[in-house]
């Protein structure tokens, strides 16, 4: 058995990592990076933080704070820009997943050149890119460690999958301190997203032994953590090891690839502008009930992990208490479905063509343990919206 495994070339992991960023950039023997984020960390101030790290590193940084919620073509335009005047050698990640992707794209673009479509699935880059550094500062994305970035196209409304090596960032700082201030809501959706990138990666049918160990281990954390981390976001302990969790997820799945879930969340995402990890969170529990029968122990293996099943459980009854524990969760962390969240029945059912069709294009639905026909999908969206 022959498989590949990319991760980053270091990371910098705990609290106050953060401080580090100047040193990291000079190891790397890079001068001119640009900080690409969003305007809300700059209206804390945390974007300045960065930027004067870097300068009394005697590094020369520009900033770009326009990213915008689930990235489009359009708002790249401003960026490449930007990154051609600075001259830029680097690139820097961030926020959540949004400024993260940003990143990437400007990355590739920025010396490579094309359409964002270029570079969609089934395509994969391996090409010439600038090197991104990766600061998240949400626990949910994973994105500091995936050779993915995820792009909406300004005309079709298309959420595009590109994966490639070229996207994966050199290096990451993971600094939980960062992720304090996050309320409730994001707390719930970044961290449901967590749970869901390792539950795809560990059940994928393009798992792998090391994927399996980190997906098991990210499992295992979020399950003892995420409530605590909703319920009490000043919980050092639990913050900590959910930012751990999801960079862990995050491993996992850019060595295995999602599946169903995540295929059906980017069309909500982009055609109803609702964030990543809420749109997976609308979907877990039906879908992995719908999943269950095409690999029943590796489901077993998840309930397991999350501890809602023990070792002595048959795979069936685990199994099943994982489809219904994951109901449980959404409810106790306030997930709405798509009617309670306010998208207007008539136009979602108007969509469900569209958007099945889309999900089985973007290739992560084949990774299932079953593989859906696009009618079932459609089935699947119509199931999920009450």
């Amino acid at each position: 058995m022959s498989i590949q495994i990319a991760f980053p070339r270091f990371l910098r992991i705990g609290g106050g990592t953060i401080d580090d960023i100047g040193d990291v950039i000079r190891q790397l023997g890079l001068q001119r990076p640009v900080v690409v984020t969003d305007k809300f960390l700059t209206s804390t101030g945390a974007s300045e933080r960065i930027l004067t790290l870097l300068r009394e590193a005697r590094i020369t940084p520009a900033l770009f704070d326009d990213t915008v919620p689930d990235p489009t073509t359009d708002s790249l335009e401003t960026g490449l820009a930007l990154l051609a005047d600075h001259n830029a050698d680097s690139v820097i990640g961030f926020g959540g997943g949004s400024p993260m992707d940003t990143a990437k794209a400007l990355a590739v673009l920025g010396v490579r050149g094309g359409r964002m479509r270029d570079y969609k699935v089934p395509h994969v880059y391996t090409g010439p890119a600038l090197p991104v550094v990766a600061i998240p500062t949400t626990a949910g994305s994973g994105s500091e460690a995936t050779q993915f970035t995820i792009i909406s196209d300004s005309v079709t409304d298309e959420k595009m999958l590109c994966p490639g090596l070229s996207f994966l960032p050199i290096a990451a700082i993971v600094d939980f301190e960062l992720t304090m201030s996050m309320p409730p809501r994001l707390t719930a959706d970044t961290g449901v997203d967590a749970l869901t990138h390792a539950i795809e990666a560990y059940v994928s049918r393009k798992a792998n032994p090391v994927s399996d160990g980190l997906a098991l281990a990210a499992m295992r954390t979020i399950g003892q953590n995420l409530r605590t981390a909703y319920e009490d976001g000043e919980n050092k302990q639990a913050r900590e090891a959910m930012m751990l969790a999801a960079t862990q997820a995050g491993m996992a799945f850019s060595n295995a690839s999602v599946a169903l879930v995540h295929g059906m969340s980017r069309p909500i995402g982009a055609h109803f502008h609702v964030a990543h990890g809420l749109s997976n969170a609308m979907l877990l529990s039906a879908i992995t009930a719908f999943s269950v029968k095409g690999a029943e122990s590796r489901y077993a293996d998840c309930a397991r992990a999350i501890g809602v099943a023990t070792e002595a459980t048959g795979d069936g009854i685990a199994a099943q208490s994982l489809v219904d524990s994951l109901a449980e969760l959404c409810h106790d962390l306030a997930v709405p479905t798509p009617r309670d969240h306010g998208i207007d029945r008539t136009r979602w059912n108007d969509l469900i063509p569209l958007m099945a069709q889309q999900a089985l294009d973007s290739g992560s639905p084949g990774n299932n343990p079953v593989v859906p026909t696009v009618d079932e999908i459609a089935e699947l969206y119509v199931e999920v919206y009450d």
